[in-house]
């Protein structure tokens, strides 16, 4: 049995812009919490993926706007991160069991027509998974990320040098950093789930799975996804570029732009850093026009 910790759910108390109940799946023993809002029988779900150092709560300002169109928006946290339960040790996370659990959530909830929402992790991750289930996900929405397809870049490798250098990373701090749409108590919201440093495991371990070579884990699905991305994709897709991202802004998303077929030109938003969901609202209003559902198409 795989030893995890579990944070209290007083750290979850009466965090701002934040109103939902928790819920939880059971996949291979742990507990994985998820949102899951709007009608279970919606034409369409989105499905919001969210990255490291972050949890579901990165979705704030999209999950509303998602639910008053008339989709139902399942967001989960991966283990290690938010409410979900974080294993305690480090050589237990990998890129293949994560992707294994995010399959084994769209089955047991029986997803389809899936509006996948990705950024950082989410879309490292999220964007391989129609190689295994290409017919339940018919609408992308893009934002800061990449497929772990082997080749890393020089500010991947300075960001993965700090985050070493962190064993106890400030989460909330970081986040903010460069972020003045946030504020101190949306800022400490991410730290809820990190009581001390115990929790962090997939804090730590996250920026050394991203596969760095041909031959990492990922890195051959990560390939196969491209491959897919950008010859056999039918659906409908939508980016948008957080503009001042050091890592994974402009030319990661353009590289990334050109692998999906028929993409249409990104949306650039000039002030977001590496966290777009932040400035979600416009972002995801965008979207749901590009994608002609609810009132705002």
């Amino acid at each position: 049995m795989t030893a995890a910790l579990r944070t209290p759910d007083e750290r979850f108390a009466a965090l701002p812009g934040w109103p939902y109940a928790p819920q939880y799946l059971e996949i291979d023993g742990l507990r994985m919490h998820v949102v899951d809002e709007g009608p279970r029988d919606a034409a369409v779900t989105a499905l919001c993926l969210h990255g490291q150092p972050t949890w579901s709560y990165l979705y704030r300002k999209m999950i509303p706007l998602f639910t008053r169109a008339g989709l139902r928006v399942v967001a989960p946290d991966l283990f290690g991160f938010g409410r979900s339960d974080k294993p305690q040790d480090d050589g237990w996370y990998s890129f293949d069991r994560h992707r294994a659990s995010l399959v084994q959530l769209i089955e047991q909830l029986d997803l389809r027509n899936v509006l996948l929402v990705v950024q950082d992790w989410g879309g490292l991750l999220g964007l391989t998974l129609p190689v295994t289930m290409p017919g339940r996900l018919t609408r992308l929405l893009v934002m800061n990320t990449g497929l772990g397809t082997g080749a890393v870049t020089d500010g991947f490798l300075q960001w993965r040098a700090y985050s070493n250098s962190q064993p106890d990373l400030a989460v909330g701090r970081l986040i903010r950093r460069g972020c003045a749409v946030m504020n101190d108590a949306e800022a400490a919201a991410y730290d809820a789930p990190f009581p001390d440093r115990r929790y962090k495991a997939g804090v730590r371990v996250f920026p050394n799975l991203v596969p760095d070579r041909d031959d990492a884990p990922g890195a051959a699905i990560s390939r196969e996804a491209a491959r897919f991305w950008h010859e056999e994709w039918q659906g409908d897709s939508f980016m948008a570029i957080g503009m001042q991202d050091p890592v994974l802004g402009p030319p990661a998303m353009r590289a990334l732009h050109a692998t999906i077929r028929g993409c249409p030109p990104p949306l650039e938003v000039p002030e977001a850093g590496h966290f777009v969901q932040e400035w979600g609202g416009p972002v995801a209003q965008a979207a749901l026009r590009h994608f002609k559902l609810g009132p705002l198409a």
